[in-house]
């Protein structure tokens, strides 16, 4: 699998990744963690338009999250990354490492849009080291996610990277990366798990902003198509 980092996926309007920080800060500054990025991590090297800066990520990317599972008295946590369009709401990349109580294993979790070809599975490279293979288990509507055990080796990398990249092909048989920054990743999985219910509250709060800049661009759509059919020739304007 060929990746080229130059051509990663990033989305998310700078003055829109502002605004996510504000809607989550009662988590990043309370926990030192924000639970859903919408901005671009560092070092990458996506596409800009002419005279747009590349907004810095200032919190970390990841955190804690603990619960008992329904029909199992167990606590499940999870180390957990995610990155989302920041037009859509769409889930881009999410990379988890997952802990279930009384078990001494743990499991190394990616999650990749759909769209992607199933057979060939993703790759997981942690800064220069030897990419890693993993396998799809199962398919949602979110997307697709692949898994293996979480060996020490790998757990180790995760805490001494400063970034990671997620590749997959797509149906059309090419290959997209995922950048996956791992700043914070040590803070928070040695760490204390944060509180679900701030959590999700921050999580839904974001999602509101992003619904509402979606029916900001549609209508900024309809104006434009209804100004350009009273401008065709032959049409009068309204008064």
């Amino acid at each position: 699998m060929v990746y080229d980092e130059n051509r990663s996926v990033m989305r998310g309007p700078r003055s829109l990744a502002r605004a996510v920080l504000a809607a989550l800060a009662v988590v990043a500054f309370t926990y030192g963690a924000s639970p859903a990025s919408a901005q671009q991590p560092q070092g990458a090297a996506p596409k800009k338009p002419a005279g747009a800066a590349q907004p810095k990520q200032t919190q970390s990317s990841w955190v804690k999250l603990c619960d008992k599972a329904k029909g199992l008295e167990k606590n499940i946590c999870l180390t957990h990354h995610e990155r989302l369009d920041g037009n859509t709401g769409r889930v881009l990349v999410s990379a988890a490492l997952r802990k279930i109580e009384g078990q001494d294993s743990e499991q190394f979790l990616v999650m990749v849009p759909l769209g992607m070809a199933i057979p060939p599975g993703v790759q997981v490279r942690i800064d220069k080291e030897k990419p890693i293979p993993l396998k799809y288990t199962i398919c949602h509507s979110a997307g697709c996610t692949a898994e293996i055990p979480a060996t020490k080796e790998i757990v180790d990398k995760l805490r001494k990277g400063n970034k990671m990249v997620v590749a997959a092909i797509n149906i059309a048989g090419k290959a997209i990366g995922f950048p996956v920054p791992l700043n914070g990743f040590t803070k928070a999985y040695e760490g204390a798990p944060i509180d679900n219910k701030k959590y999700q509250d921050a999580r839904r709060q974001l999602m509101q902003m992003i619904r509402k800049r979606q029916a900001e661009l549609a209508k900024k759509a309809r104006d434009a198509q209804e100004k350009k059919k009273l401008e065709a020739p032959g049409l009068e304007k309204k008064q």
